[in-house]
């Protein structure tokens, strides 16, 4: 072979090779700077009108944006509405930030809220999402950056429920039912893939127009045992996990030098409800026994691990509504047993018990648990408490039913006030709403009717204030405490905030430390 054809041809491999190794790095720098992060089920739908569950709420936030948003103290700001202005008790005019693009290049319009809660609003199309704006009457569009909407009633608990993504109509109604497998929003981050039971990718929008992402994409791993997740986090092939957490793994996690762990006290709610027509519990100092009866420090502390706060109340102190200072009903079991006594139930002499009730709990092995601290504690002063547990279809439906003595469950995401009409005004019986104790008191539905209709804040607070008061001194529910929020990360990992409602939306200002 000729030399200086040799030579050429060497050169060519070595360019090739050089450039190879060059694209190699490239490609691994590029894949350095995505985060992958592991979560325990496939998203539902990422269709912003149609999305309930949790998992698709946390993937859906980071594809669009809503009117307006939560930061991570839980008070309302603007998103894509630059501002908003009031004419009367029921027009809101939005005014929308100019120049934002959803992912295809396409121009984000008002044309685009009007179909986006216009889509919701017809009862054809049925989004599960109808009820949370069935006072909208009209929406109008002036022009493009502007947006009426004109509600039957003045309904002070309206803008709560504006941080709802808004879709693209030219690419929603072309796709139909499709495009929640495929969304595209104009949110931070680009949806590119989702494999069932395996992954969800995201990728780093450009042209956001707050600021292009700090990393490049977002993986969620779909990983249901979580067994498999903790140690693909310790492997170091997750970079990060966020609840569910159970309690007994923290203490692993913290001894680890190469993680870090955040905690943050969350909105969702625990509590202990009863069925107020049972003839037993219908006796407020029962309830207060019982819930004197329970040490919920103990619980806390050495069955959760720190991942609940007690609360005395339904809100947390993130909320504008709330209210300090409760009636507090902390463990004391003497009081427990003299509470009982003055009830009419004493301790019999032959059995040791006053009387038996029924806890109705899931068939998770926490709850299991901590039914059984429960069952321990009423045993204490006197009540011998009988455990059934379900798979979750039965057990919910036995509560909404009303087919319980005592149970427990937890409210997933408290914001607006206006939850305590759903959970305890007298309309609000189930199929209606979630009074499922059957409280009713019709000072407490005066109060409700007019905290839904009053539009400043600081009447409105007045009035929960009250409702709380009388809430926490009648005691349909237990307090039991606030979840506490905790994600695991690798200790490079800087900028992560942990929301109270697990919005991951700062995922956007993440930086990844070389």
């Amino acid at each position: 072979m000729n030399t200086d054809l040799h030579r050429k041809i060497l050169i060519k491999i070595i360019f090739l090779f050089l450039f190879f190794i060059s694209a190699c790095s490239l490609k691994e720098a590029e894949e350095s700077n995505i985060i992958t992060i592991a979560i325990e089920s496939n998203p539902t739908n990422l269709d912003p009108r149609f999305s309930m569950d949790a998992v698709s709420s946390k993937i859906t936030r980071l594809i669009f944006n809503g009117l307006l948003k939560r930061d991570e103290n839980m008070r309302l700001m603007p998103d894509i509405a630059e501002k908003w202005d009031m004419t009367d008790d029921v027009t809101y005019i939005f005014h929308l930030k100019k120049g934002i693009k959803f992912h295809d290049g396409h121009k984000l319009t008002s044309k685009d809220v009007k179909y986006t809660y216009e889509f919701i609003l017809e009862p054809a199309n049925k989004s599960p999402k109808k009820g949370g704006y069935d006072r909208i009457k009209e929406i109008k569009t002036s022009d493009d950056y502007t947006v009426i909407f004109i509600l039957k009633e003045p309904f002070a608990p309206f803008l709560d429920n504006m941080t709802l993504g808004i879709v693209p109509e030219h690419i929603a109604r072309e796709r139909g039912s499709d495009f929640g497998s495929h969304p595209i929003g104009s949110g931070p981050f680009i949806f590119k893939e989702w494999m069932q039971d395996e992954r969800v990718i995201l990728s780093a929008n450009n042209s956001y127009f707050e600021g292009r992402p700090n990393i490049n994409g977002v993986i969620y791993k779909i990983i249901p045992d979580e067994t498999i997740r903790v140690l693909e986090l310790e492997k170091g092939d997750i970079d990060l996990l966020m609840n569910p957490i159970t309690p007994d793994i923290l203490p692993r996690f913290e001894k680890n030098p190469e993680l870090k762990i955040i905690k943050n006290t969350g909105t969702n709610y625990s509590y202990i409800g009863f069925n107020l027509n049972d003839p037993i519990l219908k006796n407020l100092k029962v309830r207060q026994a019982i819930a004197h009866a329970i040490d919920r420090d103990g619980i806390c502390k050495y069955i959760l691990k720190g991942l609940a706060k007690k609360t005395d109340g339904i809100l947390t102190n993130y909320n504008w509504a709330y209210k300090p200072d409760l009636k507090r009903y902390d463990y004391n079991p003497e009081l427990s047993k003299k509470l009982l006594d003055e009830a009419g139930y004493p301790m019999s002499k032959e059995t040791g018990i006053r009387f038996k009730l029924t806890f109705k709990t899931s068939q998770n092995e926490l709850r299991k648990r901590i039914a059984e601290v429960f069952q321990e504690q009423l045993r204490k002063v006197g009540i011998e408490m009988e455990i059934r547990t379900y798979e979750w279809g039965t057990f919910f439906s036995d509560i909404k039913s009303g087919n319980f003595q005592i149970f427990s469950l937890t409210w997933v995401g408290v914001s607006d006030p206006d939850i305590f009409h759903y959970m305890f005004h007298s309309s609000s019986f189930p199929p209606d709403g979630a009074n499922r104790v059957r409280y009713s008191n019709p000072q407490i539905d005066s109060l409700l009717e007019h905290g839904r209709v009053t539009l400043q804040q600081e009447k409105r607070k007045e009035i929960y204030s009250k409702i709380q008061k009388t809430i926490s001194e009648e005691l349909p529910y237990i307090n039991l405490w606030h979840s506490v929020n905790v994600a695991v990360m690798k200790k490079n990992i800087d900028g992560f905030t942990l929301y109270p409602d697990e919005d991951m939306a700062s995922l956007k200002n993440v930086l990844i430390q070389k």
